[in-house]
């Protein structure tokens, strides 16, 4: 018989412990072996019953859950699947949680979560298994990024001498799912201002897209915003699709364009990385670079095989550095990527395709 995923439920809302203990004890392949009601339970209860996987409330009595992450991920890292609220402050805390080590979160809905949870069901139950198989690094402690009003001004004035605001006829495509919010950063922070528009597609809630983007505009040189409908992409800047929506890139002209939709979910996503990859593909042909990252499912590799066919380069990070190698493995496979990177030196890739004019010719493809 299969060996079960072993859960710990840590919240403390009984009604929070119970729902999510018969959502995940639902399917044949999960079993919740205990709920703790606060961190100092939650760390007896790991040592007892050694889970391989932890669900984790935010807003815990006496360690908040961003404290016990930190810690757990320095001592003892393991899968964590955080619970946040669907609101601006939950975004903050889901993003603070993936920047400590959390493989992934589920949204608590606003109003009626008994219900909002029971829809969400096969989603808690997906992001558990996919947890279960995920990469975990030990953490190397350093402060999280701090968005205020002040830092934001200061930035936008050192960028002002800095960004381009030109258009260019070549392109930037990433796509990214589960471990990506820590990927996307890891490139825009160490590419140099000067490159080609890029247009990003981040599995992500509507909520929380855009304080995703705000927090890689702080710590990018790069302009990094939500993408809007109609917007030029411009040099220098990065543009994320807004959760609940599709974004695809026109030409107009002798430029390209932002345009977003509310079309269908592809792959059970939107944004979905697939409609953003085959628009580039038809929009930009070989003047794109293509990049997919980290990621469950297989959505963005198909996309990325098309964009290859028009002529673009393109590139999967590897299975070594990915938190989950479904969506970059996929594109692998089916011959969509021309290769294959470590995270660390994708952004040193991407320069160097764009300073050899996206030559096909890949040096040292199976880099590490």
């Amino acid at each position: 018989m299969e060996k079960k995923i072993r859960v710990l439920v840590v919240d403390d809302s009984a009604v929070m412990r119970q729902l999510l203990t018969e959502i995940l004890n639902s399917d044949p392949q999960i079993e919740v072996v205990g709920t703790a009601s606060d961190p100092y339970v939650a760390r007896d209860k790991i040592k007892s019953l050694n889970p391989d996987v932890l669900t984790l409330d935010v807003e815990m009595p006496r360690m908040d859950g961003l404290a016990f992450l930190r810690n757990l991920m320095r001592l003892r890292p393991m899968p964590v699947v955080m619970c946040s609220s669907l609101t601006q402050q939950g975004a903050d805390i889901a993003l603070d949680a993936l920047a400590l080590g959390a493989i992934d979160f589920v949204a608590k809905p606003k109003v009626d979560v008994v219900r909002g949870l029971k829809d969400s069901a096969q989603e808690i139950i997906a992001k558990v298994k996919v947890a279960a198989q995920s990469r975990v690094q030990p953490l190397i402690d350093r402060p999280l990024p701090r968005v205020g009003q002040e830092d934001a001004y200061a930035l936008q004035s050192k960028r002002a001498a800095l960004v381009q605001t030109s258009t260019s006829d070549r392109i930037i495509a990433i796509g990214a799912s589960t471990g990506g919010t820590e990927a996307i950063k890891e490139i825009l922070v160490n590419l140099p201002t000067d490159v080609p528009g890029i247009v990003i597609a981040q599995h992500i809630p509507k909520a929380f897209s855009g304080a995703f983007a705000a927090r890689m505009n702080a710590c990018s040189d790069l302009i990094v915003c939500e993408a809007q409908d109609g917007q030029t992409v411009l040099a220098g800047h990065a543009y994320i699709a807004p959760g609940d929506q599709h974004l695809v890139v026109v030409p107009v002209g002798a430029r390209y364009q932002c345009r977003l939709s509310d079309d269908a979910l592809v792959n059970r996503h939107r944004p979905s990385v697939d409609v953003l990859f085959r628009s580039v593909a038809q929009s930009a042909g070989r003047h794109a670079v293509g990049v997919i990252l980290t990621g469950m499912g297989r959505d963005g590799a198909e996309g990325l095989k098309e964009m290859r066919e028009a002529g673009a380069s393109t590139i999967a990070q590897d299975e070594n550095t990915s938190v989950v190698w479904g969506m970059p493995g996929a594109a692998w496979q089916i011959g969509a990527a021309q290769a294959l990177h470590a995270l660390p030196h994708i952004a040193a890739q991407i320069v160097n395709l764009l300073s050899a004019g996206f030559s096909a010719e890949q040096r040292n493809p199976q880099s590490a």
